[in-house]
């Protein structure tokens, strides 16, 4: 099924401006959100082409592309030049960028409180904060895809008062000074300011028995150990979602997630361009005049190529399906093998001699392109 423009997912001109781009995504967003839409599959692939749309036109540089060439500017096989060859914003996520453009720095009741039409309660469940965590991969791994065991020190939930901060068998009580609000309000002149209560910290209750081991925090810093799944085709700057192992919920609310963003370490003997692998295969002479079949290394074991008499140096041959599987499904890449002349740097009598003899009987018919270059050469000056 062929991708909408983006301008039409979200019922903007081509001419809109930034500001117009974000306040459109903004309420769309809203609208389609999984959190107001449970159970709505529609609703979501709507809420995730949005994400898709707005991560591209809010980039001057991908809508500069898109402008240019379409969808073709995202897709690696289209190899259009300047455009890179891998999917919009890499690895989409589109509760990431839900979370970018609506980001305030604060949890609340449900996700981002007076978006949906309610009000945040500091008083009550409040979701945990979201992580980063950096992870540097083999080449290997980022192209054929691995699991790998991640371990961090993050604030969980409590495992003697199961996140409550209350010693098990005492209770809470409202906080005296703030009335059970979570907010003290002071006047000043004609203006009223609502802060945090000093108290009860803006949790609106006291605990009458802290918990020893969490001192009434409800969470304690330990290390989690994480799995993840990376899949196959992820390339440096990959950022992958790991819902619920960010920072554990205040008083019974979710945890964040656990965003891990993705560094590719070099490989001494394959480089890579989009969806394709480029790997450079020292020859003789020998193997390139009269012809040869050359082992060749790929990263899933050898392959072999036929390298024809006569092949000129910086010949690439193609070798189908042995490159990167697309990280969004599409299809895969190849092996381009480049094919370099190593010239002998340490020769005996023997050989020398032998190479000598050769130079001595090689006339045009050996080299047609070295004599039709000084011929021309030979023109040139006159």
């Amino acid at each position: 099924m062929a991708k909408r423009d983006y301008y039409e997912v979200l019922g903007v001109a081509k001419q809109a401006t930034d500001e117009e781009i974000k306040k459109t995504y903004r309420k769309l967003a809203v609208k389609f959100h999984p959190d107001k839409n449970p159970g709505d599959k529609a609703a979501e692939e709507s809420f995730k082409e949005l994400g898709e749309a707005y991560e591209v036109l809010s980039d001057h540089q991908k809508r500069a592309a898109y402008d240019l060439h379409g969808h073709a500017a995202f897709d690696a096989r289209s190899r259009v030049p300047g455009a890179g060859g891998r999917g919009a914003g890499g690895f989409h996520d589109p509760f990431e960028v839900f979370r970018e453009v609506f980001s305030t720095g604060g949890g609340g009741g449900g996700i981002f409180g007076d978006l949906f039409g309610e009000r945040a309660d500091p008083t009550g469940p409040q979701r945990g904060s979201d992580l980063r965590y950096d992870l540097e991969i083999s080449f290997k791994e980022a192209v054929l895809g691995c699991e790998r065991e991640v371990s961090l020190f993050k604030p969980e939930n409590c495992d003697s008062c199961r996140g409550t901060g209350a010693t098990p068998g005492s209770s809470t009580k409202a906080c005296a000074t703030c009335g059970g609000r979570g907010q003290v309000v002071s006047s000043r002149g004609i203006f009223s300011i609502a802060q945090p209560c000093s108290r009860c910290e803006g949790a609106g209750r006291v605990i009458e028995k802290p918990c020893p081991q969490c001192r009434g925090g409800g969470r304690v810093e330990k290390t989690s150990k994480i799995k993840l799944k990376i899949p196959a085709g992820v390339d440096t700057g990959a950022r992958l979602r790991s819902s619920g192992n960010g920072e554990a919920g205040l008083r019974g609310g979710p945890s964040g997630d656990l965003y891990v963003v993705l560094h590719v370490k070099d490989h001494e003997l394959f480089r890579r361009d989009a969806d394709d692998l480029i790997c450079e295969l020292p020859t003789s002479f020998v193997q390139m005049a009269l012809g040869a079949e050359i082992e060749v290394p790929t990263l899933t074991g050898s392959a072999n190529i036929k390298v024809p008499a006569g092949t000129h140096n910086g010949t690439v041959f193609r070798l189908k399906g042995r490159g990167v599987r697309n990280v969004q499904g599409h299809g895969v890449g190849d092996l381009l093998v480049k094919v370099v002349v190593e010239v002998p740097t340490h020769l005996n009598g023997a050989q020398r001699s032998k190479l000598q003899e050769f130079a001595g009987l090689c006339d045009a018919n050996v080299n047609p392109h070295h004599k039709g270059f000084f011929d021309k050469a030979r023109d040139f000056f006159k």
